[in-house]
Formats: structure tokens, C-alpha cells, sequence
């Protein structure tokens, strides 16, 4: 089973605009409403690919509930941990003039350190059934990235596979912990490492501990590094447009499934460049 891991889950909210123009009022119609952030993302991915998996994230408030009733319908097996604090939102807005989208992310409310607690002790249980652990997405405000390493550090100890999809410090806390995967994206991996190069930032996280890379670089394609062998770039063969909402949820879905991410295709000509790859979901 895939066990996923949102510690700040989102209701994501997305419009859809023929134009989007600065300073102007816009009519639309109702937003699409789906519960979000990464973790959940990876789960609905997976869900739809036929592999056995469990949602565990966190519910608090009004937008908690709608976040709840949505999972619900969406059929995505899952386990909500009560918080008080309200559940934060994402929105999208889609200018399907330019195929492209302006994404607003709320940064989220850290929970109380008793229900980090309880939260903990419902991914420790749900990891009796994993064969893997995806603990993805941001983490909220003021959080301590030692629960990144400790989900990490338990996983081990149990021969559970560990993916994680992180920034800043849990990121490094992710690495030093001996995550089987991490996967970053460009400017993550700068932030975190302080290498502009996304080769140089990826070796640094394997020198702390990784097992491999996986750095998103948006129009670029992706980076594949292990502690051996040279770097593996992939780009798909034809340029995306639109909302890029999942995207890079679906890279960890895959690896998560079948047992780390795909080799690349043989070389081949350069690719017309791509949509770059999401930032929701944090």
C-alpha cells in the first residue's frame, strides 16, 4: 500500500477565465472545488491507477469539512486528523487565452503540538500496511521539519521505501534522514542547497543522505541523479499548456507505483519546451 502524507492540505479552487486582465472584474463560472496539496494529490493519482493507497492529512474548520465531504465522493481511501485551526485554500485562476495559470496559495496554520501528535501516531499505524510513504507538500508555518525526518527515520527502521517532496529545511531534514527519493524543484533545490546548478544542489542532498534526486525544472523537463552513474534529463516530446495543477504530484504517483521513477527515454532531439511544472499543492 502507498501511504501519503499532507501536513498542510488546501481546498483547491480553480477558475477558468477567456482572459485574465490585470485590474479587471471578471464574470465565471463556479469554481472546480477538489480537496488538495500534494500528499492528496499523489493519492488521487495513484487511486486512479488502480494502486492500493491511504490518504492520511489533517481537517479543521468550515473549509475542513468541505475538504472532507469532497475527499468523500472522490472515493481516495484517506484518514483525517481533527485540527481547530481552519483548513487553508488555493486558488487558480486559468487565462484559457494564454493557457496559462496564476495560482495563489494560502501558507496554512500550524496545528497544536497534541495534534501534531496524534497526527504522527495516524501515519505511524497507517505504515503497518506501506510499502512505500510519500510525504509531500509544504509544511505549515512555525512546523518543526523533525517530523519530516522522524516519518523518514521510522519508515526505515520498518524497510518502508520513503519519497519526499518537500522544501527548505525539511528538505535537508528529508536528505539527512536517508529518504530513498527526494524530488524538488529547481528553485527548491537552490534554496535548500545554495547551488544555482541543479546538478551540483542534487549531489549536495545525496552527499546528506538521499538515495536519489528527482529535480523538476519546469521547461526544462526533469534531473535524475543517483550516488552513481552520470545525471539523467527527461523532457516530454511535446510542449503542455493550461492548468498545470498535479503535475508534479503525477511524477511522484509513478514512482511511488512502480518502484521509482522511470528511466529516460534514449537521447533524442531537444523538445519543444513544455508548460513548467506546478507549484500548487505546497
Amino acid at each position: 500500500m502507498i501511504v501519503t502524507v499532507t501536513p498542510n492540505p488546501a481546498l483547491d479552487l480553480t477558475w477558468h477565465t477567456e482572459r485574465a486582465v490585470p485590474g479587471g472584474t471578471h464574470r465565471v463560472d463556479a469554481a472546480l472545488v477538489r480537496a488538495g496539496g500534494k500528499g492528496l494529490n499523489v493519492a488521487r493519482v495513484a487511486h486512479a491507477q488502480g494502486a492500493e493507497v491511504l490518504a492520511v492529512t489533517t481537517a479543521g474548520g468550515a473549509v475542513g469539512g468541505e475538504l472532507a465531504a469532497e475527499l468523500a465522493m472522490s472515493g481516495v481511501p484517506h484518514r483525517l486528523v481533527p485540527v481547530t485551526a481552519e483548513t487553508r485554500r488555493s486558488a487558480a485562476i486559468v487565462d484559457e487565452s494564454l493557457g496559462d495559470t496564476m495560482i495563489f496559495n494560502e501558507r496554512g496554520v500550524a496545528p497544536t503540538p497534541a495534534e501534531w501528535a496524534s497526527f504522527e501516531r495516524a501515519v505511524r499505524e497507517a505504515l503497518d500496511r506501506a510499502r512505500v510513504v510519500v510525504v509531500s507538500g509544504s509544511l505549515p508555518p512555525g512546523a518543526d521539519p523533525g517530523l519530516v525526518r522522524a516519518l523518514v527515520e521510522t519508515a526505515r527502521s520498518r524497510g518502508i521505501r520513503s519519497i519526499v517532496d518537500v522544501s527548505g529545511p525539511a528538505l535537508l531534514a528529508a536528505a539527512d534522514a536517508g529518504a530513498d527519493l527526494v524530488k524538488p524543484n529547481r528553485s527548491e533545490l537552490a534554496e535548500a542547497t545554495g547551488f544555482d546548478d541543479p546538478v551540483a544542489g542534487a549531489r549536495a542532498l545525496l552527499a546528506r543522505g538521499a538515495g536519489r534526486v528527482l529535480c523538476s525544472l519546469g521547461a526544462d523537463g526533469m534531473l535524475l541523479l543517483g550516488r552513481e552513474g552520470a545525471p539523467r534529463r527527461v523532457r516530454l516530446p511535446e510542449p503542455l499548456a493550461g492548468n498545470p495543477t498535479g503535475a508534479g504530484a503525477a511524477a511522484v504517483a509513478a514512482g511511488a507505483g512502480g518502484g521509482g521513477p522511470p528511466p529516460p527515454p534514449a537521447p533524442a532531439a531537444r523538445a519543444p519546451r513544455p508548460h513548467p511544472a506546478s507549484r500548487r499543492g505546497r
